[in-house]
């Protein structure tokens, strides 16, 4: 009879120390004590990448000045080539596989690999040629196509937009609800695309600290971001609707022989 009650409870306890060394590898940064994040120190700028989608605002004292060089929805070109029509929302310049944009009056510029001051840059000295001499524009470049894909092991895959053009991998993983219990945090996927095309992939290990002085701390446009499922979920994941019968019929059976023996010893 002893056996009877011997054999749930050493389940139990393995179960049990099973949980506990799971619990070890869920927490983030365990070793945040022991290492030096000097090598995190720096600000963070995006770079323009070929497919991007850039909004662009030039502005002036006088809006008729800037405004052939704003490209907006119901704009038309006049015979004379002068642009007019309607003010309306911007259109974003696609940037092409050769990392260039067309921008009006000035003509093809190559904005690929730079950041967004750098862009403001260039276009501010390519549209002055064309405008007064006290006249000082201000130019704003905004990426807005820049997006990231979570997946896998989240509690809510989606397609994050970065509206701030900086987020770390972490920020994009809270975006997706965090990781689930069944996620593998020490081997989280990242997979990028170059500007010249080509892919690559990184593992990422969140239980090390790490992972804040990496180059892949934070992410780029079109990153896509996959967390495994650890070997508990794939565990659960091969058992079928009948193995899942087999064991409530069994619990029910070790229910009711423990009953009986009650019964007997009464």
């Amino acid at each position: 009879m002893k056996n009877l009650f011997f054999f749930p409870a050493l389940i139990a306890i393995i179960l049990l120390m099973g949980s506990c060394k799971s619990a070890q590898k869920v927490a983030y940064f365990k070793n945040i004590d022991s290492i030096s994040l000097a090598a995190s120190k720096g600000l963070y700028d995006a770079r323009i990448m070929p497919k991007d989608q850039l909004t662009i605002t030039v502005v002036t004292s006088d809006p008729a000045t800037s405004k052939p060089f704003n490209l907006a929805m119901g704009s038309t070109l006049s015979a004379d080539g002068k642009l007019g029509g309607s003010t309306g929302s911007l259109i974003p310049y696609l940037v092409n596989n050769d990392g260039n944009i067309e921008f009006p009056v000035v003509g093809t510029l190559h904005v690929a690999g730079l950041t967004k001051n750098e862009c403001e840059e260039l276009i501010k000295s390519k549209v002055k040629p064309y405008l007064a001499d006290s006249e000082n524009p201000v130019v704003t470049v905004a990426m807005s196509s820049y997006r990231v894909t979570v997946a896998g092991e989240v509690t809510s895959p989606k397609v994050v937009p970065v509206t701030t053009e900086k987020m770390s991998v972490l920020e994009a993983l809270a975006q997706a609800g965090d990781l689930t219990i069944y996620g593998r945090r020490d081997n989280v996927i990242l997979i990028r695309e170059r500007a010249d095309g080509q892919k690559e992939f990184h593992r990422i290990n969140l239980n090390d600290a790490n992972i804040i002085n990496s180059p892949y701390y934070y992410v780029q446009q079109n990153d896509y971001i996959y967390v495994e499922p650890n070997s508990t979920k794939a565990k659960n994941s091969a058992i079928g609707q009948s193995t899942t019968l087999w064991f409530t019929f069994v619990g029910i059976l070790t229910s009711v022989a423990s009953l009986v023996v009650n019964i007997v010893r009464n």
